[in-house]
């Protein structure tokens, strides 16, 4: 058993692809149940504007925090690297589905360098913490 699990570490270059694509699942999984409580409370509470994009951001770290923190416990070592790289990843598929929903980069470039320091910062130190 061991020895399999020697193998495919090796063809992967020692990267567990499926246990960070877990992670990542389990973060969006996590967002989306997130943000749809969140648009109820804004349907039944009528929230001003800034607090959702405050509440957004808080999504976003919460989540990717959490999926650097998996990603630590589990690897055990070099954690930060792996929530690092977690947190990346999240914030690679954010901007891919958004480049797909809006057919521009108009929208994403606008926040592009901070929502990258805090979906990988966040996973970093979710995999310190771990």
């Amino acid at each position: 058993m061991e020895r399999e699990r020697n193998a495919k570490r090796e063809l992967t270059g020692g990267i567990p692809v499926l246990f960070l694509l877990k992670c990542l699942l389990i973060s969006y999984i996590l967002t989306g149940g997130l943000l749809m409580l969140l648009a109820l409370l804004v349907y039944r509470f009528s929230l001003s504007e800034k607090l959702v994009s405050i509440v957004i951001i808080g999504i976003y770290i919460g989540a990717t925090f959490f999926a650097g923190f998996l990603a630590g416990k589990k690897l055990k070592a070099k954690k930060y690297l792996w929530g690092l790289l977690v947190g990346s990843l999240y914030f690679i598929v954010l901007v891919v589905l958004s480049l797909v929903v809006n057919h521009s980069f108009k929208d994403v470039a606008t926040n592009f360098f901070t929502v990258l320091v805090m979906c990988a910062g966040s996973g970093m130190l979710g995999g310190m913490l771990s």
